[in-house]
Parts: C-alpha cells; sequence; structure tokens
C-alpha cells in the first residue's frame, strides 16, 4: 500500500560561514498545496526555491517551513529602519488615544518583528547570498525527512482504512442475506398489507391492491444499493493500491458510499435492515474523518 498522510512533522540543521541553523517544515491537510515560509530578514529571495522544492514531492497540504538561524557576532548584522519604527510606533499611540483604557501598551518585542523594521545590512546580504545554497541542501534533507513521516503516517491510515472498507463490506453481506428481503418474507408482508386495507375499507378492488402493493415492494427492493456499495468497496481496495495522491478520488467514493446507505435506509421496511443501514453511515462516517488526512 502506497497511502500518503497529509500530516507530518521534521527538522534538519547545519552550519557555514559562521553560521548554524534548524530548519523546521510540518504540514497537515488541505484541500490543495498551500507552502508558507517564515525566515529571517534577507532570506526573501529563497522562497521560489523553496515553494519549488515543496512541490517536487507533494501535491496536496498546508506547508509551513520556519528557518531557525543563529549567527556568530562578527558573521552578520542588523540594522534598524528606525523611520518605519517610529512609523509604527505612532501608529500605536493614535490606537492606544482612540481605544483608551482598553489599549494595551506598545510591545517593543512585537515591533521590532514587525516586517521592514529589522534589516539586514549590505555585508549580512552578502553572506545570505553565499549560504542560500548551502541553507536550501538542508531543506531538502528536511523535506525528504517530512516525506518519509507522512508515508510512515499514510501506512497507518492504510491500516485503518482497510479496517473500514472490511467493514462496510460484511455490513452489505448482512444487508444483503437480510431474511426479511427473502421472496417468503416479502410475500408475508404484502399479504398481511393487503389484508389490513381491505378490511379498512369498503369498495377496494382487491387485484388492483396486490399490483400496488408489489408495485411498492419494487420500489423498496435495495438490490441495486447492494451492488454499488460492492463496486464501491471494490474501487476502494483498487485505490489503497495505486502510486500516488489518491484523497480527493477516495473523497468522491466516500460520497458515493453515504448516498447509497442513505438510500438503503430510506427504502427499509424492516428494523434489523434499518439497524444495519444505521451502522453503514457511522462506519461510512469514520472512514470520511480519516480520508481528510489522506494526500
Amino acid at each position: 500500500m502506497t497511502l500518503k498522510s497529509m500530516t507530518g512533522f521534521a527538522r534538519a540543521s547545519s552550519e557555514a560561514e559562521g553560521f548554524s541553523w534548524v530548519w523546521e517544515v510540518r504540514s497537515v491537510n488541505g484541500k490543495g498545496l498551500d507552502v508558507r515560509v517564515r525566515m529571517p530578514p534577507g532570506l526573501e529571495a529563497l522562497e521560489p526555491d523553496i515553494r519549488k522544492a515543496a512541490a517536487r514531492r507533494f501535491k496536496r497540504g498546508n506547508f509551513q517551513a520556519n528557518l531557525h538561524l543563529s549567527r556568530a557576532a562578527e558573521a552578520a548584522s542588523m540594522s534598524i529602519n528606525t523611520q518605519l519604527l517610529e512609523w509604527y510606533v505612532a501608529q500605536a499611540r493614535k490606537l492606544a488615544q482612540t481605544l483608551g483604557d482598553d489599549a494595551a501598551p506598545a510591545d517593543p518585542v512585537r515591533l521590532l518583528a514587525m516586517r521592514g523594521v529589522v534589516e539586514a545590512t549590505d555585508q549580512t546580504l552578502r553572506l545570505f547570498e553565499d549560504l542560500g545554497q548551502d541553507l536550501l541542501a538542508s531543506l531538502e534533507e528536511a523535506l525528504d525527512a517530512l516525506a518519509a513521516a507522512r508515508a510512515e503516517e499514510g501506512a497507518r491510515l492504510a491500516e485503518i482504512i482497510e479496517g473500514q472498507i472490511g467493514r462496510i463490506e460484511e455490513l452489505t453481506r448482512q444487508a444483503r442475506h437480510n431474511p426479511a428481503r427473502s421472496a417468503d418474507a416479502i410475500r408475508a408482508r404484502l399479504k398481511e398489507q393487503v389484508k389490513r386495507l381491505l378490511e379498512a375499507g369498503e369498495g377496494l378492488d382487491e387485484e388492483r391492491l396486490h399490483q400496488e402493493a408489489v408495485l411498492l415492494a419494487t420500489r423498496a427492493d435495495i438490490a441495486e444499493e447492494l451492488d454499488r456499495l460492492d463496486a464501491h468497496v471494490a474501487a476502494a481496495r483498487a485505490l489503497l493500491e495505486e502510486d500516488g495522491p489518491v484523497g480527493r478520488k477516495f473523497d468522491f467514493l466516500a460520497q458515493e458510499f453515504n448516498r447509497e446507505a442513505n438510500t438503503l435506509c430510506s427504502k427499509s421496511n424492516d428494523a434489523e435492515l434499518t439497524r444495519t443501514g444505521l451502522e453503514l453511515k457511522v462506519v461510512i462516517d469514520q472512514l470520511r474523518e480519516q480520508l481528510a488526512n489522506v494526500e
């Protein structure tokens, strides 16, 4: 089974040119591929390469890539954009005057963290340019580790999903062999329904009542729903063996499972068959929860 999860975490560290760093990359489930990057100022030029590196390995998921960079005092220096900082301070004071006592005091640390306030010097930018390839190489290691983590989690997901698919198959079999679906049971039920109708009213045409009862029984038959459930089970097992992302296909298949279970419950005229249909819906909901994490 090659199922892959969209959930994982990995890190990689290295050092060069008087710097040391740690990449932390994590991913959670998402409808598409969304990569967000957090790095020290001066390294923004690496973002396109970071996004390309993620896209080469993954098709779906919300990603967060954080770079924690440390440097020796002589390795680099930073400067403060005082004009921008003063503007932020002035805006904070205006906001405080507007809100009055409800306003929280401006936090110097947060002000320094605002984009553009702390800037790399020209010397530092040159060092960052030299460091870029080393940082990207280290990121590749982190992304490889993340892919391995997602594959490992995917293997665990596959076991759970296989069990749920097996349970759906078992419940479908129970519904198919429900005694209420036998010819004798259907005949007895129709006979009883017609008898009650004849006893309840006068002038009713017995033959017409039989025809209507047979029509209702035909409409209540769930053979097609059971056949489709069996087909969906086979399709789900085939998806578990496919290479590449199958999450979207599984999402669609889960909707089809749910549709057939709903129809089965709506057509049921037997308490035991209804219980089977309701349990089917529970298992399908559990399946959909697991599928939300499949790439």
